[in-house]
Protein backbone atom coordinates (compact mmCIF):
# COMPACT_ATOMS: atom_id res chain seq x y z
CA UNK A 1 0.00 0.00 0.00
CA UNK A 2 1.28 3.22 -1.36
CA UNK A 3 1.79 6.04 1.46
CA UNK A 4 -1.11 8.39 -0.91
CA UNK A 5 -3.68 5.55 -0.51
CA UNK A 6 -3.23 6.33 3.25
CA UNK A 7 -3.88 9.66 3.02
CA UNK A 8 -6.44 9.49 0.48
CA UNK A 9 -8.33 7.11 2.97
CA UNK A 10 -8.54 8.20 6.76
CA UNK A 11 -9.69 4.32 7.34
CA UNK A 12 -6.76 2.62 6.36
CA UNK A 13 -4.83 4.50 9.10
CA UNK A 14 -2.93 2.72 11.66
CA UNK A 15 -2.87 3.07 15.55
CA UNK A 16 -2.35 1.49 18.69
CA UNK A 17 -5.22 -0.18 20.06
CA UNK A 18 -3.51 -1.59 23.27
CA UNK A 19 -0.47 -2.70 24.91
CA UNK A 20 -0.28 -6.05 27.60
CA UNK A 21 1.98 -6.24 29.96
CA UNK A 22 2.49 -9.15 31.52
CA UNK A 23 4.75 -10.75 34.47
CA UNK A 24 4.05 -14.86 34.85
CA UNK A 25 5.55 -15.43 38.21
CA UNK A 26 4.18 -19.15 38.68
CA UNK A 27 4.00 -18.60 42.10
CA UNK A 28 1.38 -16.66 44.81
CA UNK A 29 1.71 -14.82 47.60
CA UNK A 30 4.73 -12.05 48.20
CA UNK A 31 5.41 -12.69 44.13
CA UNK A 32 2.86 -10.85 43.01
CA UNK A 33 2.88 -7.91 45.39
CA UNK A 34 6.47 -7.70 43.88
CA UNK A 35 5.16 -8.21 40.00
CA UNK A 36 2.28 -5.65 41.24
CA UNK A 37 4.95 -3.08 42.10
CA UNK A 38 7.35 -3.35 39.25
CA UNK A 39 4.29 -3.23 36.81
CA UNK A 40 2.48 0.09 38.56
CA UNK A 41 6.15 1.69 38.68
CA UNK A 42 6.08 0.81 34.84
CA UNK A 43 2.75 1.67 33.22
CA UNK A 44 1.22 3.97 36.09
CA UNK A 45 -2.05 1.94 36.66
CA UNK A 46 -2.96 -0.81 38.59
CA UNK A 47 -2.35 -4.56 37.81
CA UNK A 48 -4.72 -7.15 37.64
CA UNK A 49 -3.94 -10.86 39.07
CA UNK A 50 -3.87 -13.66 36.76
CA UNK A 51 -4.98 -16.80 38.06
CA UNK A 52 -3.91 -20.74 36.97
CA UNK A 53 -6.45 -22.04 34.95
CA UNK A 54 -5.56 -25.66 36.30
CA UNK A 55 -3.41 -27.64 38.70
CA UNK A 56 -0.28 -28.29 38.14
CA UNK A 57 1.15 -30.86 40.76
CA UNK A 58 4.74 -30.55 39.58
CA UNK A 59 5.17 -26.82 40.28
CA UNK A 60 3.01 -27.11 43.30
CA UNK A 61 -0.10 -24.53 41.67
CA UNK A 62 -3.73 -25.20 42.04
CA UNK A 63 -6.71 -23.93 40.26
CA UNK A 64 -7.15 -20.61 40.90
CA UNK A 65 -4.41 -19.57 42.46
CA UNK A 66 -2.94 -15.96 41.56
CA UNK A 67 0.26 -16.86 39.22
CA UNK A 68 1.13 -13.37 37.95
CA UNK A 69 -0.23 -9.59 37.18
CA UNK A 70 -1.01 -7.85 34.24
CA UNK A 71 -1.78 -4.27 32.59
CA UNK A 72 -3.47 -3.04 29.77
CA UNK A 73 -2.93 0.51 28.53
CA UNK A 74 -5.27 2.04 25.99
CA UNK A 75 -5.62 5.35 24.56
CA UNK A 76 -3.01 8.33 24.56
CA UNK A 77 -1.00 6.26 27.03
CA UNK A 78 0.27 3.72 24.61
CA UNK A 79 2.83 5.29 22.79
CA UNK A 80 4.71 6.92 25.59
CA UNK A 81 4.56 3.55 27.56
CA UNK A 82 5.99 1.52 24.02
CA UNK A 83 9.13 4.06 23.89
CA UNK A 84 9.98 3.63 27.27
CA UNK A 85 9.80 -0.56 26.90
CA UNK A 86 11.43 -0.24 23.32
CA UNK A 87 14.03 1.84 24.68
CA UNK A 88 15.21 -1.35 27.13
CA UNK A 89 15.39 -3.82 23.87
CA UNK A 90 17.82 -0.95 22.15
CA UNK A 91 14.64 0.27 19.51
CA UNK A 92 15.84 -3.61 18.12
CA UNK A 93 12.71 -6.02 17.25
CA UNK A 94 13.43 -10.02 15.66
CA UNK A 95 11.54 -10.14 12.53
CA UNK A 96 9.88 -12.86 14.57
CA UNK A 97 8.44 -10.28 17.06
CA UNK A 98 5.43 -9.82 13.98
CA UNK A 99 2.39 -11.83 13.86
CA UNK A 100 0.46 -12.20 10.65
CA UNK A 101 -2.38 -9.58 12.14
CA UNK A 102 -0.50 -7.04 13.00
CA UNK A 103 0.41 -7.85 16.58
CA UNK A 104 3.67 -7.15 18.29
CA UNK A 105 5.27 -9.25 21.12
CA UNK A 106 8.59 -8.90 22.80
CA UNK A 107 10.17 -9.61 26.08
CA UNK A 108 12.14 -8.02 28.55
CA UNK A 109 14.19 -9.83 30.56
CA UNK A 110 15.10 -7.44 33.71
CA UNK A 111 12.89 -4.32 34.35
CA UNK A 112 15.64 -2.18 35.58
CA UNK A 113 16.49 -1.90 31.80
CA UNK A 114 13.26 0.54 31.32
CA UNK A 115 14.34 3.73 31.59
CA UNK A 116 13.23 5.62 35.04
CA UNK A 117 13.26 2.54 36.85
CA UNK A 118 15.82 1.93 39.31
CA UNK A 119 16.79 -1.18 41.44
CA UNK A 120 14.81 -1.97 44.83
CA UNK A 121 16.70 -4.87 46.64
CA UNK A 122 12.82 -5.57 48.63
CA UNK A 123 11.57 -6.46 44.95
CA UNK A 124 14.64 -8.35 42.86
CA UNK A 125 14.77 -8.39 38.96
CA UNK A 126 11.97 -9.25 37.07
CA UNK A 127 10.92 -10.22 33.45
CA UNK A 128 8.30 -9.14 31.46
CA UNK A 129 6.25 -9.74 28.31
CA UNK A 130 4.99 -6.87 25.97
CA UNK A 131 2.00 -7.05 23.47
CA UNK A 132 1.38 -4.49 21.08
CA UNK A 133 -2.26 -4.84 18.79
CA UNK A 134 -2.12 -2.77 16.05
CA UNK A 135 -5.90 -1.86 14.15
CA UNK A 136 -7.84 0.16 12.00
CA UNK A 137 -10.71 2.63 12.47
CA UNK A 138 -13.67 0.57 11.97
CA UNK A 139 -12.38 -2.63 14.10
CA UNK A 140 -15.04 -2.05 16.65
CA UNK A 141 -17.41 -3.92 14.69
CA UNK A 142 -15.91 -7.00 15.06
CA UNK A 143 -15.88 -6.35 19.42
CA UNK A 144 -19.33 -4.90 19.57
CA UNK A 145 -22.66 -6.24 21.07
CA UNK A 146 -25.40 -5.91 18.81
CA UNK A 147 -24.83 -6.95 14.91
CA UNK A 148 -21.08 -8.00 15.67
CA UNK A 149 -19.76 -8.59 12.19
CA UNK A 150 -15.97 -9.61 10.58
CA UNK A 151 -13.58 -7.15 9.88
CA UNK A 152 -12.69 -7.49 5.44
CA UNK A 153 -9.44 -9.39 5.30
CA UNK A 154 -8.21 -6.06 3.11
CA UNK A 155 -8.76 -3.92 6.11
CA UNK A 156 -6.85 -6.20 8.46
CA UNK A 157 -2.86 -4.84 9.53
CA UNK A 158 -0.31 -7.30 7.85
CA UNK A 159 2.62 -7.68 9.15
CA UNK A 160 4.79 -5.78 6.36
CA UNK A 161 3.05 -2.82 7.55
CA UNK A 162 3.04 -3.23 11.14
CA UNK A 163 7.06 -3.52 10.49
CA UNK A 164 6.40 -0.52 8.75
CA UNK A 165 4.76 1.30 11.64
CA UNK A 166 7.42 0.44 14.15
CA UNK A 167 10.15 1.56 11.88
CA UNK A 168 8.11 4.77 11.44
CA UNK A 169 6.60 6.16 14.93
CA UNK A 170 9.13 4.39 17.01
CA UNK A 171 12.43 4.34 15.02
CA UNK A 172 12.74 0.36 15.50
CA UNK A 173 15.01 -1.40 13.84
CA UNK A 174 14.11 -4.93 12.68
CA UNK A 175 16.79 -8.23 12.24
Amino acid sequence: MSQKTVQENPMKSIRVAKVVVNIGLGKSGEAIERGKKVLEQVTGQTPAQTRAKKSVRDFGIHKGEPIGVVVTVRGEGTAPLITKLLAAREKKLQESSFDPRGSVSFGIKEHIEIPGIRYDPAIGILGMNVSVLLERPGFRVARRNRRAARVGRSHLVSREESVQYFKDNFGVTVQ
